[in-house]
């Protein structure tokens, strides 16, 4: 019976040791997370209300809703980031009716294998459109339609080096980029539209240099900066038409739900329009930030986990 007893024993000595070690391999796996998830959500609503107001003006309301999500995957010597921006937004004026305010789906993904302390090979592609028509005189559906969903659609697919130090700052050059312009609509094929050369075009390729650069920066205690720029090079025809787009979002957190968002948008595209375009957007509203924790890349020494022992 004693022996009995000291083999009981060492039995249950023997499992409460293993479900100790299997509780700290646990531990150990659950800090290494080679996904990350920063995505922000948010609603902005304004609204301006008059009733015998001598100074003048219109009842009006408007929304903006948008989601920018942040997905990367971060093992070894590979990273893999991916970025889904979209937006939409209207305003209703009073003796004027609903115009669209904001349109954007913008949709990118890029693999780099490192080679050197923050340099990658890296190739990726990217998807940027909008959601609705959109119309001459302030998007009066009544005037020109001059854009659809997809018309135009700008699919971009190439192969380069991405520069990242940090998760603050990004660089991608691709010497060998194709651009593919999609009109899809029929009421916006014709020559000259989005750089068609005949009528009935639904299509316009091109290749050439492709690079893009994202910067964060921290102002001050909850107000960031975002600065996003892009420029492109057709090799094939007419090079110094540089396609160039800068895009700023400074965002000022009041608190966990509660944020101003300020925007500004600058792009110029001759196959567009010969002119520099301009937007610029202000909201104050609803925001929610899903972050699933930090990322390797953050810690002082990001290759933690190889080196550990």
């Amino acid at each position: 019976m004693r022996k009995l007893f000291f083999a009981i024993s060492i039995s249950l000595g023997i499992y409460a040791n293993a479900q100790e070690e299997v509780k700290k391999d646990s531990v150990k796996t659950d800090t290494i997370k080679y996904w990350s998830v920063l995505g922000k959500n948010t609603l902005m609503i304004n609204q301006a209300a008059f009733s015998n107001w001598v100074g003048g003006g219109a009842n009006n309301i408007g929304w903006l809703a948008g989601v920018n999500y942040n997905i990367t995957y971060e093992k070894d010597k590979d990273l893999w980031e991916n970025i889904i921006i979209l937006n939409y937004g209207q305003n209703n004026t009073q003796g004027i009716g609903t115009r669209k305010t904001q349109d954007v789906i913008n949709i990118s993904t890029n693999y780099g294998r490192q080679f050197s302390k923050s340099w990658y090979l890296s190739g990726g592609a990217s998807l940027l459109t909008q959601f609705a028509s959109g119309y001459e005189d302030g998007n009066n559906p009544e005037a020109k339609k001059i854009s659809n969903f997809m018309a135009p659609g700008y699919l971009n697919f190439g192969l380069g080096i991405t520069y990242r130090p940090n998760d603050n700052l990004t660089v991608t050059m691709r010497p060998a980029n194709a651009r593919l312009t999609l009109v899809m609509d029929p009421d916006l094929q014709f020559a000259g539209s989005y750089g068609l050369k005949q009528d009935g075009d639904s299509s316009l390729l091109q290749f050439g240099f492709l690079g893009t650069a994202q910067y964060k920066v921290k102002l001050m205690q909850d107000i960031y900066l975002t600065n996003t720029a892009s420029v492109f090079s057709n090799y094939l025809d007419h090079p110094d038409r540089l396609v160039l787009a800068y895009g700023a979002l400074l965002n000022m957190k009041v608190n966990k739900f509660i944020s101003t968002n300020i925007t500004l948008d600058v792009l110029y595209d001759h196959n567009q329009i010969q002119k520099t375009q301009l937007k610029q957007t202000l909201g104050v509203g609803f925001a929610y930030t899903l972050n699933n924790g930090v990322k390797r890349s953050e810690r002082k020494d990001s290759q933690w986990w190889i080196n550990k022992k």
